[in-house]
C-alpha cells in the first residue's frame, strides 16, 4: 500500500557531519548525503540569510538532503556559512552580509572537490544564497548554479557581466507572488545573461511553503542535475 511524500519523510542516504576550515581560520560545519547507491550528481546548497533565520536546515535543503539521494542520485552537501546555528551546531565567526562569505563559498567548494571528490558539482542558493553564489561561486570546476528566489538585493552588474561572459548554464526559478523580484524584474535585471533559464513559478512565494512547491522545485533541481531519474514521485510504496 503506498503513502504519500510528506514534509517529514527521510528516505536512505548515508548522511555525514563535516567540518571546513576557511582561508580565514573560521571553522564551518554541515553534513553530507550520500546516496546508497546509482549515484549521479552532487549539488552543494547556499542557505538563505541566517539574520532571517536562514540555515543549513532550511526546509527545501532538509528535504532535499532526506529525499534526492534515494530518488535521484543526487549527494547533497549542506553547512551553515559564519556565524549561523542550526540543529548540528553553529559556525564560527560574525555574518557579514556576504561579503567575509566568499571565503566560506571556497571552502565549501575545495571541500566537495578535494575531500568528497565529487565528479560534477552544481550549485544551488536560495535567497542571500544565491547573492553569495552570484558573487563568489567562480570556480571553473563547477557546472552551473541553480538560484531559488534571487533577491539581485547584493549584486552588481559587474558580478551579472561576469556570468554573461563565463557562459555556464544558470537556471533561476522566480516565485510569481515574491517578496523582493517577481517575474518581470528578474527577467529585466537577468537580461544582460544570455544563456539563463528563467522559470517563473505559478502561486509560488519567497519561502517555497507546501509540498506542491517543494515538489516543483526539487523536481527543477533534478531536471537539470540528474534529469533521467524524473519524475520524482510523490508516494512511497
Amino acid at each position: 500500500m503506498s503513502e504519500p511524500i510528506r514534509p517529514s519523510t527521510v528516505l536512505p542516504a548515508l548522511r555525514t557531519p563535516f567540518t571546513i576550515t576557511t582561508e580565514d581560520g573560521e571553522t564551518l560545519i554541515g553534513e553530507v548525503a550520500t546516496p546508497l547507491s546509482h549515484p549521479t550528481s552532487a549539488l552543494l546548497c547556499f542557505h538563505p540569510n541566517p539574520t532571517g533565520g536562514g540555515m543549513m536546515d532550511s526546509h527545501i535543503y532538509k528535504k532535499a538532503a532526506n529525499r534526492l539521494p534515494d530518488m535521484a542520485g543526487i549527494t547533497i552537501i549542506r553547512f551553515n556559512t559564519r556565524g549561523t546555528s542550526s540543529e548540528a551546531g553553529t559556525s564560527t565567526g560574525t555574518y557579514d552580509g556576504g561579503r567575509a562569505e566568499k571565503f566560506d563559498v571556497q571552502a565549501s567548494i575545495n571541500y566537495c572537490f578535494d575531500v568528497l571528490q565529487v565528479n560534477e558539482l552544481w550549485i544551488v542558493g536560495w535567497s542571500f544564497g544565491t547573492e553569495i553564489a552570484l558573487c563568489h561561486a567562480r570556480d571553473p570546476r563547477i557546472k552551473g548554479l541553480i538560484l531559488l528566489s534571487p533577491p539581485l538585493m547584493k549584486v552588481e552588474e559587474s558580478d551579472l557581466e561576469f556570468w554573461a561572459q563565463d557562459g555556464r548554464p544558470i537556471t533561476a526559478l522566480i516565485p510569481e507572488h515574491d517578496d523582493y523580484l517577481k517575474p518581470d524584474q528578474a527577467r529585466e535585471r537577468f537580461a544582460v545573461i544570455p544563456q539563463i533559464n528563467l522559470i517563473a513559478v505559478d502561486g509560488a512565494k519567497h519561502l517555497w511553503v507546501g509540498e506542491p512547491s517543494v515538489h516543483r522545485v526539487l523536481s527543477e533541481i533534478t531536471a537539470i542535475v540528474a534529469p533521467s531519474r524524473l519524475p520524482l514521485p510523490t508516494e512511497l510504496n
